[in-house]
C-alpha cells in the first residue's frame, strides 16, 4: 500500500493522459481501485488488467504521485474543490462525453448539475452586431425562463468575456472554462471579469493542473468541456476556421443542440455561422425566442397574468353562473325571467359565456354550470 492521500491518489490517476472514464473505470473495477494502481508491480497490474500500457510503469506512476502532491497543497491552499469522475457533482453531462477529464479542478460554488446550461462562444473580434445579441440573449433567458440558465464560455476575448458580463449583467450564474490550471487566469485582463464571476455565484472550471505548462492546444482540448457542460451550444460570430467552429462541430458530436447567428455573406466574421447553418449542423437564431422555443424550456408566466382559478365575471355573468348554481340547470326562457335580460342579448352572453367554458349548453336549450364551479 502506498500510504497516499485518497486525494492525491486520484489527481495522481486523473493526470495519467489518455485515460477515458469508460477505460478508467474498467482499470479501477478490475484491481480495486487507485491505491492498487500505485502500490502493485508493474507486472502485476498487467496481469491483472490484462494488458500492458507504459502507464504502468514504475516511472510513470511514481512521477505522477510526485506531481499529484505538490499539486494537492495547491488544491487545499487556494480552496479549489477538484470533481472526480465518479463523484457524484461531477458534471453528468460532460460524464455522457467520451474523452471527459477524469478530474476538473473548480472555483466557485455554481451547481454543475443543475438545468438551462447553455454555451456561447465565438469569435475573439467580436463587432458590435454580435456583441448586441449577446447581450440580449442572455438578457431574456435570464427574465423570460422558468429557472435561471447557466452561461458556460471560455473567458477568451470577443464573444467569450460577452457573454460573461452579460450573465454578470443579468444576475445569472457563468462558467469560465480555462485552458491552463487555477494559478493563473489567461488574459490577464480578464482577472478582474473572472473574480466576480465566482463572487456572483458562477464558476472557474478547468481539467489542467496548476504546474500544467500552458500551450497553443490546450485551448482547442478546452473547448470539448465548453461544448460538452452544455445543453445547447450558441455561435455568435464565427469565421469558417477557428475555435468556436471546433466547438460547435464537437457539440453537435455530443448530440447538443447547435445555433447560430446568421449575418450577411460578405462579413467575415458571419461567413462560420452561415457555413454551419448550411451544412445542418446548426439551427439558425435570429433572437432568444428561436432559442427558447426549438429547447422546448419553460417560460415564466406574463406579469400580471390572472392567477385566480376563475377570470373576473361581469354582473350580468355572475348573475347566470349564481343561477345555474342554484338551479343545476336552466333554459334560456328561465334563466331571461330570473335575471331580466333581454332573450336577444342574453343568447350573445351565453354564447360567449359557453366558449369561455363559464358554462356548459346541452341539448334541449338547457345550461349548466362548467365542471369546478
Amino acid at each position: 500500500m502506498t500510504g497516499e492521500d485518497p486525494l492525491t491518489l486520484r489527481v495522481a490517476f486523473a493526470s495519467l493522459r489518455g485515460l477515458t472514464p469508460r477505460l478508467a473505470g474498467e482499470i479501477l473495477a478490475r484491481i480495486g481501485g487507485e491505491e492498487e494502481f500505485f502500490s502493485f508491480t508493474a507486472s502485476r497490474l498487467t496481469a491483472v488488467i490484462g494488458f500492458g500500457n507504459r502507464l504502468f510503469s514504475d516511472s510513470v506512476r511514481s512521477k505522477a504521485l510526485e506531481e499529484a502532491r505538490r499539486e494537492t497543497e495547491f488544491i487545499v491552499r487556494n480552496n479549489i474543490r477538484p470533481l472526480y469522475f465518479t463523484d457524484p457533482g461531477y458534471p453528468r453531462r460532460l460524464l455522457q462525453c467520451d474523452d471527459a477529464p477524469l478530474m476538473v479542478y473548480t472555483l466557485g460554488d455554481c451547481d454543475l448539475n443543475g438545468s438551462r446550461f447553455v454555451g456561447i462562444v465565438g469569435t475573439r473580434h467580436a463587432t458590435p452586431y454580435g456583441d448586441r445579441f449577446v447581450e440580449d440573449l442572455v438578457s431574456t433567458l435570464a427574465t423570460t425562463l422558468d429557472e435561471k440558465p447557466v452561461i458556460v464560455s471560455g473567458l477568451a476575448y470577443g464573444i467569450d468575456i460577452a457573454a460573461h458580463k452579460a450573465a454578470l449583467a443579468a444576475g445569472v450564474p457563468t462558467i469560465g472554462v480555462l485552458a491552463h490550471g487555477l494559478n493563473t487566469i489567461y488574459p490577464a485582463m480578464h482577472r478582474d471579469t473572472a473574480a466576480r464571476m465566482v463572487r456572483a455565484g458562477g464558476m472557474l472550471l478547468t481539467d489542467y493542473r496548476s504546474a500544467d505548462a500552458i500551450h497553443r492546444g490546450n485551448f482547442l482540448a478546452r473547448n470539448r468541456i465548453v461544448a460538452g457542460l452544455c445543453d445547447c451550444l450558441v455561435v455568435a460570430e464565427s469565421d469558417t476556421k477557428g475555435g468556436a467552429m471546433v466547438t460547435a462541430r464537437l457539440a453537435a458530436a455530443y448530440s447538443r443542440d447547435v445555433f447560430a447567428l446568421p449575418g450577411r455573406v460578405s462579413d467575415r466574421f458571419s461567413r462560420g455561422c452561415n457555413k454551419l447553418i448550411s451544412d445542418c449542423v446548426a439551427q439558425l437564431v435570429a433572437s432568444p425566442d428561436d432559442l427558447i422555443e426549438s429547447m422546448r424550456w419553460p417560460v415564466k408566466k406574463p406579469e400580471g397574468t390572472q392567477t385566480s382559478l376563475f377570470p373576473e365575471l361581469s354582473p350580468e355573468e355572475q348573475a347566470v353562473i349564481d343561477l345555474l348554481a342554484q338551479k343545476s340547470e336552466a333554459t334560456l326562457n328561465d334563466i331571461s325571467a330570473s335575471i331580466d335580460i333581454p332573450v336577444p342579448r342574453l343568447m350573445g352572453l351565453l354564447i360567449d359565456m359557453e366558449f369561455r367554458r363559464l358554462l356548459l349548453a346541452i341539448p334541449g336549450g338547457r345550461y349548466r354550470p362548467a365542471p369546478g364551479r
